[in-house]
């Protein structure tokens, strides 16, 4: 999945992470007084010409960073490679799940983990730090309480962007464990009582089976992407996940069909009818990512929507990742301004401003 995205700012303060060290406190998650067992110092690679585009090499050096120092040394490394490096800025919210699973490797609490934390990239940090977790637990532990490792965060603030990261982030963790094994991820995910936590945790499954494409990234392969059928695997799984499927699903469409926004809108055409509305987001939200939330380059992908109803919906989308990227409205605002359909406009600014709200 593309996330080329360099936050201008973090997604809000440390404070709302407390609160979800409070779920995993709650759940007997908090693992380890930090600074014990800390692995010794360890070889900081270089990731240099061929190497450049190896994953397994980058997850090596990054985890190296944080185990000889600190993970907000990692992100200040990250942060000023990204700009410049094409690999780096595509790969960036696995890179920073490497970081957050590397933290908690150190022997380091939960709690100061999430203290060190840092939401670039979709707040791929907080989803790392959620998969270690799932991984020190072991399977059977982490599945039996996934209904209660986020209560407090729900009980607080009910579906707020913090309540649905944590949640996220559970679909995430079983992946891990289940070595992206996706249909026994999704049974896992349907033992969550709410409809709401459950649908989220189904999102964090196939995002990660997005991240997991065996091109780019070896080390964690998924055997659920197929390169002659771009919409696998949404088109075989059951209704019920359909919709957090496709709401994925462009981020490998686009790379099989050399980022041509114009041909991923037609195969989001040619999909359930249902479901088309939710591909044209997801296709939105990657005209965003794929231009580092520019408003002319976002606005230039979206206008390629042979209708109202693409145009409208990939707005929808692309407005929703300016507000996650830049933690702020301004900018959306500016988005939805430029969309020369009055309808596209109206439509792009109420969904900015109850999107907004969640932050």
């Amino acid at each position: 999945m593309k996330f080329k995205k360099l936050p201008a700012k973090k997604l809000g303060n440390y404070i709302p992470f407390l609160i979800i060290v409070m779920a995993l406190f709650a759940a007997g998650l908090i693992l380890a007084h930090p600074g014990i067992n800390r692995p010794e110092t360890t070889k900081v690679v270089e990731c240099n010409g061929e190497k450049n585009t190896d994953f397994s090499c980058w997850s090596e050096y990054y985890t190296a960073i944080v185990t000889n120092s600190t993970t907000k040394a990692a992100f200040a490394d990250l942060r000023e490679r990204y700009i410049n490096n094409t690999y780096l800025s595509s790969q960036c919210h696995q890179i920073t799940h490497v970081i957050g699973r590397a933290e908690l490797a150190k022997g380091t609490s939960v709690g100061v983990a999430y203290q060190q934390g840092d939401s670039l990239c979709w707040s791929g940090y907080y989803h790392g730090v959620v998969e270690q977790v799932a991984k020190k637990m072991g399977k059977a532990d982490f599945v039996s309480q996934l209904n209660t490792i986020c209560s407090d965060v729900e009980a607080s603030q009910r579906y707020s962007f913090n309540h649905y990261n944590c949640v996220h982030g559970l679909g995430h963790g079983v992946m891990t464990i289940s070595d992206n094994e996706l249909f026994d991820s999704l049974s896992y995910c349907d033992t969550v009582t709410d409809s709401w936590n459950r649908s989220s945790c189904f999102g964090g499954v196939f995002m990660e089976n997005i991240m997991s494409d065996p091109s780019t990234n070896p080390t964690h392969a998924t055997k659920y992407l197929k390169t002659d059928k771009p919409m696998y695997p949404c088109t075989d799984v059951g209704y019920q996940y359909k919709e957090q499927c496709y709401l994925m699903q462009t981020s490998y469409a686009l790379k099989l069909v050399g980022y041509d926004f114009a041909k991923t809108f037609v195969l989001c055409s040619e999909i359930e009818e249902i479901f088309q509305n939710t591909c044209y987001q997801s296709l939105g939200r990657d005209a965003s990512g794929n231009s580092v939330s520019n408003v002319v380059d976002t606005k230039k992908n979206c206008q390629l929507g042979t209708n109202e109803r693409q145009r409208t919906n990939c707005a929808i989308g692309a407005v929703k990742d300016f507000i996650s990227y830049y933690s702020d409205d301004t900018k959306a605002k500016e988005l939805c301004l430029s969309f020369d359909d009055a309808a596209v406009q109206a439509t792009c600014s109420t969904t900015a401003t109850e999107y907004y709200r969640s932050f």
